[in-house]
């Protein structure tokens, strides 16, 4: 693989990265990072300041495509400003955004230097040697028109999926105290829902060896991470290596390993599927102490025929049976879900079966969008597309109940002491952010500094996104 050179690595460059979309895209960024330190790359939240700008993308929806150009546009002026300058400006699109739509990006902004997928941000230094290279040489090259010519800039395109695992090649985790850490331990999907683009984004499932998890995990927590939430487009589909090779764990039995190590106090893992909640793992969450008892597990819909168009490969009673289940291993779990309204063909009798699931589950956070068409996935050539007005009505029924549901839940919380993480300091002086077992987020006021530290904190008021509490303990509580 090319290495940057010794001389472009002299001067200290800064590096600004946007993140979009889900929590794998946020590990991703920090790999990336990790990857460009060694060769002189320092984070900068100021993209005036930087010297390389990558965007890296989600594709989930529309929108959040849309987006991408828009922010491009944005920052084309730093880079014709810098480049006027006669210094080299990296301008890269990375994640899903970049694998679907390849060079159709640098056709849409020719600006564009680089384009990668998200398994190719290991060769990043490779692709920023290449377009350092192109920079350079058409510099030398500025008055000569034939030959300018001739160096036509070709886009630096990685959205293939390569044989080899980008993990083999990324290096050891960063210093950054970080006390909550995501790790992916799993990526791609194998299940082809009608409406997602992941199977053709991220490609097939695909499992890290147990080992590996296990090393990356300490080092987290050597850097100060005291909660790791195990990350995977079917996080719970994982069958990876077992340490000794003679077989595979599932997410279960590497969530019991987890559980085991020192200074490690929090688990847990996102996103699941209904068809991969196995019987071992229902029966962790009733067993592991460290696996904290809040479950996200999307259903999407409420209705077994929508289901069925939307290939989700379970029914409406297998998923309340999921639930049942885990409620009995674990009376205090709670959940939260994705809902899509206004899928293609959705009816209104459709919709009330949602709404009848939602009501009779109980959610403490929900995630609900409106059907978005993405170009290649089959539901998008699907007849009976639902007008947006009535989607837009459906939305906000739903969302409604939803926040309703999220409301009381909090509410639930006021009398009780539990035991919270606290990860950041608050707008007033005085004031600390953490998060409680079930993910909601919790503010106290205290004279000690107490981040990273786990608090017993007993809840005095609730609202829709958070809590507010008063410390009672000083001891650190180990367990989470």
């Amino acid at each position: 693989m090319i290495t940057l050179s010794a001389s472009s690595e002299k001067a200290l460059k800064k590096l600004y990265i946007k993140t979009y979309g889900c929590q794998m895209n946020v590990y991703d960024s920090e790999r990336m990072a990790d990857i460009l330190k060694p060769h002189g790359y320092e984070l900068t939240d100021n993209p005036d300041a930087s010297d390389m700008i990558i965007m890296n993308t989600c594709h989930i929806r529309e929108k959040a495509t849309e987006k991408v150009y828009c922010e491009l546009g944005r920052y084309k002026p730093i880079k014709k400003l810098r480049e006027e300058d006669g210094k080299p400006f990296i301008l890269a699109v990375a994640g899903c955004v970049g694998q679907a739509e390849g060079g159709e990006i640098v056709k849409r902004a020719p600006y564009v230097d680089i384009v990668l997928g998200p398994q190719s941000y290991h060769q990043l230094p490779e692709m920023i040697e290449r377009a350092k290279r192109a920079f350079h040489a058409r510099q030398e090259n500025a008055h000569d028109q034939k030959k300018l010519k001739e160096l036509k800039k070709d886009p630096i395109v990685y959205a293939d999926f390569p044989v080899e695992s980008k993990f083999d090649h990324l290096p050891q985790v960063s210093d950054n105290k970080r006390f909550s850490a995501f790790l992916t331990i799993q990526e791609g999907c194998d299940k082809f829902c009608t409406f997602c683009c992941v199977p053709y984004t991220r490609g097939a499932e695909y499992s890290r060896p147990v080992f590996d998890i296990l090393e990356e995990a300490k080092r987290y927590i050597e850097a100060g991470a005291q909660e790791i939430t195990l990350l995977g487009q079917n996080v719970n589909a994982y069958h990876g290596t077992s340490p000794t090779g003679s077989g595979e764990w599932g997410l279960a039995a590497l969530c019991l390993e987890l559980a085991n190590l020192d200074g490690l106090k929090r688990i847990r893992y996102t996103t699941s599927h209904p068809k991969d909640m196995d019987e071992a793992l229902i029966q962790a969450h009733g067993a592991c102490e460290k696996l904290m008892p809040f479950l996200h597990l999307p259903v999407q819909s409420g209705s077994d025929r929508v289901l069925k168009l939307m290939n989700r490969k379970h029914t409406v009673s297998f998923y309340e049976d999921i639930i049942h289940r885990l409620r009995d291993a674990n009376p205090d779990i709670g959940f939260s879900s994705d809902f899509i309204v206004g899928f293609p063909g959705e009816t209104d009798k459709d919709f009330e079966q949602t709404i009848g699931l939602v009501e009779r589950v109980s959610y403490g956070q929900a995630y609900s969008f409106s059907y978005s068409p993405r170009l290649g996935t089959p539901a998008a050539a699907l007849e009976d597309q639902i007008p947006e007005a009535v989607k837009k009505e459906r939305l906000y029924r739903l969302q409604s109940l939803l926040f309703a549901q999220q409301l009381a839940y909090n509410k639930s919380f006021i009398g009780r002491t539990i035991p919270v993480l606290f990860e950041r300091y608050g707008k007033k002086p005085g004031q600390f952010l953490g998060k409680s077992p079930y993910m909601q987020s919790v503010h106290v006021l205290s004279n000690d500094d107490i981040l990273g530290k786990i608090r017993w904190v007993s809840i005095t008021d609730a609202f829709e996104t958070s809590l507010q509490g008063e410390i009672i303990a000083e001891q650190c509580f180990l367990g989470g």
